[in-house]
């Protein structure tokens, strides 16, 4: 088996890891690159890129559904998965393949892209199997852990004798499902409910919480099950998943235990989405000395590093928001720390998310609850999506604007906006906050008419109404 030292090991190719490599053998550093799978991590082959496609050929169903409405008359509309599904590779490869080309013009320059499956053998050494069946060892006073993170296996009795969707493998569907079950009222349930409703099917999700999206404020979670609900979704919630049995003709049916008492759901599909576990298993962490939470994620402080000096951890596999942005933003300070001699941390860095249901969900920042507890003397804006000249216009009024201000320094601590582009709206309110603006600057903005972003003006000004 041979031996190779080198000055940094990266290991997984996501957004992060795919950054690493380059800029370091820029700098002139002798890089190791391992991937054990595809080029872009779960962002671009499973997550963001593939969902997100998928959900605009969903979208587009639903608005030409709506067409009457608008005065516009298309016929009845059916949904071709196979297309869609073919668009989505297509796009998906042309980004991977953009990734792709970017490492290799670096290969022999400075960096090895080693295509196989890593793991610890001691505190820097790490054995590779490679996809041709050859075994490699490789050391560095600098290794980068980017394994990311997996959909989680569903537990419940009887799940081994029924096929179980995951968050990957439900983007392969070639004929669009009867009647699809959900576990899990979190982010991923929720696009992938609302996307296969719009293609056709029947869809039932079933949240063993309270309500949706437990981490939002109980108004937000309410407006998103009432919208889920009009299009034709079943929600089940406080709804507990206990057994599931095949039945003749593909079908299944899976019991439940509600307020109410058990029930039974028959459907033609079943996708888990109760949440995802860390890719830690396979790397042996325990061989290097790396110390991991109780939920196997990698422990780290506040500039990345773990508490053997000189391993760092970045992206999904570290735990924290599951969100290719964040991963790209610990690239940042890795950075900026090894390569600028800077002095860059995660502490108090605002981290963004959007939830890409339609109309979409876009937060950033302290929810009220969160602001609450917290005991911060705060004042809550609020505006529904109907009072916003260009959501009236072009038919997109469902759901709502909210801020929360603290009543002491007028200073923005965070904001739920869920409506037609809710993301970019965030966006701007996001931009503020990092800019320490007062919510009066946005109150008091001159804003082009009409556009959505003209209601953060409405939206604060409800404050002082």
């Amino acid at each position: 088996m041979t031996s190779t030292n080198y000055d940094v090991i990266v290991i997984g190719a996501s957004k992060g890891g795919r950054f690493f490599p380059i800029d370091f053998a820029k700098a002139g550093r002798k890089v190791a690159l391992i991937e054990r799978d595809q080029i872009g991590g779960v962002c671009v082959n499973f997550g963001c890129t593939p969902t997100k496609t998928m959900v605009a050929s969903a979208r587009l169903a639903y608005q030409a559904r709506r067409g009457a409405e608008y005065g516009v008359h298309a016929g009845p509309i059916s949904v071709d998965l196979r297309t869609v599904r073919q668009r989505k590779q297509g796009i998906v490869e042309g980004v991977r393949n953009s990734h792709e080309s970017r490492l290799t013009a670096l290969q022999g320059r400075g960096l090895d892209l080693l295509m196989g499956e890593a793991h610890f053998i001691a505190p820097k050494t790490l054995e590779i199997s490679l996809k041709d069946g050859e075994r490699r060892e490789i050391t560095a006073p600098l290794i980068f852990i980017d394994t990311g993170d997996r959909p989680e296996q569903l537990t419940i009795k009887g799940a081994e004798s029924v096929p179980v969707l995951n968050s990957t493998t439900i983007m392969e569907l070639d004929t669009l499902p009867e009647h699809l079950l959900i576990t899990g009222g979190g982010y991923i349930g929720l696009e992938f409910g609302q996307m296969f409703r719009r293609f056709g099917s029947q869809v039932t999700i079933i949240q063993p919480r309270p309500r949706l999206l437990m981490n939002e404020d109980e108004d937000v979670s309410n407006e998103i099950t009432k919208i889920l609900r009009e299009e034709g979704i079943t929600v089940l919630t406080e709804t507990m998943p206990q057994q599931i049995e095949p039945l003749d003709g593909g079908r299944m049916r899976l019991t439940v235990r509600t307020p109410q008492g058990e029930q039974q759901i028959t459907g033609s599909h079943l996708l888990a989405a109760t949440g995802r576990v860390p890719n830690t298993e396979a790397l042996t962490p325990e061989a290097a000395g790396i110390r991991l939470d109780k939920d196997g994620y990698i422990q780290v402080n506040e500039r990345l590093e773990t508490n053997v000096p000189g391993i760092y951890a970045l992206g999904d596999v570290k735990g924290g928001p599951a969100f290719t942005h964040v991963s790209l933003d610990d690239f940042r300070i890795v950075r900026t720390n090894l390569l600028e001699q800077g002095n860059a941390s995660t502490r108090g860095r605002l981290v963004p998310h959007t939830i890409f249901i339609d109309p979409q969900l876009g937060r950033v920042g302290l929810t009220e609850n969160k602001a609450r507890k917290q005991g911060r003397n705060i004042r809550v804006a609020k505006l529904p999506m109907n009072a916003v000249s260009r959501a009236v216009e072009t038919g997109e009024t469902r759901g709502f604007m909210k801020a929360i201000v603290d009543a002491d320094t007028q200073q923005i601590l965070g904001c739920a906006i869920l409506g037609a582009e809710g993301g970019e709206i965030m966006t701007i309110i996001q931009v503020a906050m990092m800019g320490k603006l007062p919510y009066t600057a946005l109150r008091d903005g001159i804003f082009t008419h009409p556009t959505l972003a003209e209601g953060l003006k409405a939206l604060f000004m409800t404050l002082d109404s």
